[in-house]
């Protein structure tokens, strides 16, 4: 049996879904009680990794965990050698754990003091691990939706500056790959996309699979500053705006992880549009 946390989100929803036709028996883990579009067979469980104790049921008779933590999951919480203490009881022999890149780029970085916490912690559980650190994630440009639907314009900063940004998708593929094979225990994987690619070039690879013009609007830091502190700590915009504005030449590099433990290259930026148009449209 296969817990996996995070279960409707970008990187959990295929996550399951692979796991599923992989003939595993998967707990769907998520904050909603009823949650839509699950494959048949899987068995959804309301909890939260907030939570320790109500995970404790969920992990008994588990023989792995895919952990990835939500937004308000970032900040302080209780030890998270806890929560790996409770899964190694139940049972638990293998974890994943989606962690970032930045937690091992930007040592300084508050805003990922808890990821490096349970890196160091399922590290040092004494349980099979693996950890995934996805760079920059192609999913991040649905928060140009609302504007490319009303006005067919994107607002952003940096247009020029590229990263490899990575698809979701391929972040559970290889999830799915270390939860259910061996050769992985103890791997740090860095996961990106094949090639950097800036928002002025995604915009016109989305233009393209809309199939009429979409503008691109460059925004001042100053300006992404205003914007983004309306729903961001301003420790997590800075941080935010150095990584797009002046991100550090590993940042930059594409990794070969996804292709080492796939056997076939990352998907693209524009692979990400193809299957994202109606977010947008």
């Amino acid at each position: 049996m296969i817990v996996v946390t995070g279960a409707t989100g970008n990187i959990g929803r295929p996550l399951v879904a692979a796991l599923a036709e992989a003939g595993e028996e998967v707990v769907a883990v998520s904050r909603s009680a009823r949650p839509a579009g699950l494959p048949d067979g899987v068995r959804a469980v309301q909890a939260s990794l907030g939570d320790f104790a109500g995970m404790k049921p969920v992990l008994e008779g588990a023989d792995a965990f895919f952990i990835l933590l939500a937004g308000e999951q970032n900040g302080p919480g209780e030890p998270a050698a806890e929560l790996l203490d409770i899964a190694k009881g139940a049972g638990v022999k293998r974890v994943v754990l989606v962690s970032s890149q930045l937690a091992g780029t930007r040592s300084d970085t508050p805003s990922h003091n808890r990821l490096r916490e349970f890196e160091a912690a399922v590290r040092e559980s004494g349980l099979e691990y693996t950890v995934l650190q996805p760079g920059g994630f192609a999913s991040n440009a649905f928060a140009w939706a609302e504007s490319v639907r009303t006005s067919r314009r994107v607002f952003h900063p940096f247009g020029d500056v590229a990263l490899p940004v990575v698809d979701p998708a391929d972040i559970a593929d290889v999830a799915a790959v270390a939860l259910r094979e061996d050769g992985h225990n103890g791997r740090t994987y860095v996961l990106t996309g094949p090639e950097a690619v800036g928002p002025r070039r995604q915009v016109a690879m989305l233009s393209e699979a809309l199939g009429e013009e979409v503008t691109y609007v460059e925004l001042t830091r100053e300006q992404a500053t205003e914007v983004m502190s309306r729903f961001m700590p301003p420790a997590v915009v800075k941080g935010t705006l150095d990584v797009l504005g002046e991100p550090l030449p590993i940042e930059q590099e594409v990794s070969p992880d996804v292709q080492k433990v796939l056997g076939r290259p990352a998907r693209s930026f524009g692979d990400w549009v193809a299957r994202a148009v109606p977010a947008f449209t």
